[in-house]
């Protein structure tokens, strides 16, 4: 992904002469060349002018200069770009940079796919590997709608603050087009999700349905460890699911960032000043750092002892699971007394954890509430002096949650990363039972190889 970004930003233009479709879907943008000077006219100076004799000037100094010769600027920038077969500028929502751009991530995606097929495919190559490409495609295609849905706000706002504050200014025919664009882009939306989930479900089943292959290989030896069964059947689907879930949401924030960084840097030209740090570049994206670097370590620093108290808390309801099974066919297990101290362990470890939680919950829940608040302390002096409108304000909270979102993805995905990092120490700690040199038993599960 890294090294996709650096070729598309340093390199793109020359890549794009060579690999790109859009040359031939999309109108080529017209260079400076090709247009007329005359279309940004400059006005000759008074004295240029000739007057003619008995004119309108020669009885009135201040009446107006002719304009005959600017009037035919733009039928002769029409003919001119008619004649080059190219446009001024493409402002269709499909244009020629954005079928560029969407065919080099196509074409960096294929090739991805490519190199793991010849390199070290195994069995799990088209969910492993295609799969995952699937959903990296799918992450980026909500970031994009984002953008637009951002894009869309800004303009439709600025419509309405206008038919609000003067009744009848703004006709049907310019209200309803952004309203049936929305509609146009939300609802089929609605459909490609959907069967994103049903993939996501698919995706996750087969990546528990590997690793459990994969110990099953070595379920000889790994079925006389402690809670041998808990890992293989409900840690595999938990590792798989969570994997997945902060996987795609990282992926999220990373490609927000490459898409959302630039518009709100352009939005913060809109921002006069911002309170206590005053009139900066790219003020709103300087905010949303610090204040995402401040959340992240202020809840790794509460939550630093929640992984072990997880981790703790898994081998004692394993213990007192494992002897409740040996009381379902044994008469002198899970006796009362044994019991009782076994849950008076599990007790213990819970409300350890109860109270690390209420403090760790204090810290994030008061970060969250006040997070969101910032957009709106950031523009009070541009509010204030009236210098953004009601389309900038709303272009402006959408960007910066995004940013601001992506930055504070570990903030807000900490207690699901705590979680994970438990399952991962048991899982690691059940796999360091797997002897050293002992080859599998090569007896997959039914169906395993197949998608």
């Amino acid at each position: 992904m890294l090294l996709t970004t650096l070729i598309f930003q340093f390199a793109g233009e020359p890549v794009r002469g060579v690999i790109s479709i859009d040359r031939f879907l999309m109108p080529t943008i017209c260079s400076p060349d090709q247009v007329p000077a005359a279309e940004t006219p400059v006005a000759p100076a008074p004295d240029a002018l000739p007057v003619p004799e008995g004119g309108p000037q020669a009885t009135d100094p201040n009446a107006p200069a002719p304009v005959t010769q600017q009037a035919a600027v733009p039928e002769a920038t029409a003919t001119a770009v008619a004649t080059a077969n190219c446009v001024v500028e493409d402002t269709n929502f499909l244009n020629g940079a954005r079928v560029w751009e969407y065919w080099y991530i196509l074409l960096c995606t294929a090739a991805f796919c490519a190199f793991w097929y010849f390199y070290k495919r195994n069995q799990w190559y088209w969910w492993s590997v295609v799969g995952s490409s699937v959903l990296f495609l799918a992450t980026y295609s909500q970031v994009q709608l984002s953008a637009f849905v951002n894009d869309w706000q800004g303009n439709f706002f600025n419509v309405l603050q206008r038919a609000l504050n003067e009744p009848g200014a703004v006709s049907p025919e310019e209200y309803w087009p952004y309203v049936v664009t929305m509609m146009a882009v939300l609802l089929p939306n609605i459909i490609f999700l959907v069967i994103l989930a049903f993939f996501n479900s698919h995706y996750v089943f087969r990546w528990r349905k590997a690793m459990t292959s994969y110990y099953m290989e070595y379920w000889p030896r790994l079925r006389e460890t402690e809670g041998a069964a808990q890992r293989v059947q409900e840690d595999t689907m938990r590792f798989a699911s969570i994997v997945e879930d902060l996987g795609t949401s990282f992926l999220g924030s990373l490609l927000t960032l490459v898409v959302f960084l630039p518009i709100l840097w352009h939005l913060s030209q809109s921002v006069t000043e911002v309170p206590l740090i005053g009139a900066i570049p790219g003020s709103l994206v300087w905010v949303a750092l610090v204040v995402a670097a401040f959340g992240t370590a202020l809840l790794w620093g509460v939550g630093i002892k929640l992984p072990g108290l997880n981790f703790e808390n898994q081998k004692v309801e394993a213990a007192l699971r494992k002897e409740l099974v040996y009381g379902e066919d044994h008469g002198d297990r899970a006796d009362p007394p044994a019991f009782r101290e076994l849950f008076a362990n599990v007790q213990k470890n819970y409300f350890r954890l109860y109270f690390h939680y209420t403090y760790f919950n204090l810290a994030r829940y008061a970060y969250l509430q006040v997070a969101g608040y910032v957009p709106l302390l950031t523009l009070s002096p541009s509010i204030l002096a009236g210098t953004i409108t009601l389309g900038v304000y709303q272009q402006v909270q959408n960007a910066f949650g995004e940013v601001a979102g992506s930055f504070q993805f570990f903030a807000r995905a900490w207690t699901t990363i705590i979680e994970l990092q438990s399952i991962h120490m048991r899982l690691k700690l059940f796999e360091s039972y797997i002897p050293q040199g002992q080859e599998p038993i090569k007896e997959e599960l039914s169906g395993a190889a197949t998608i």
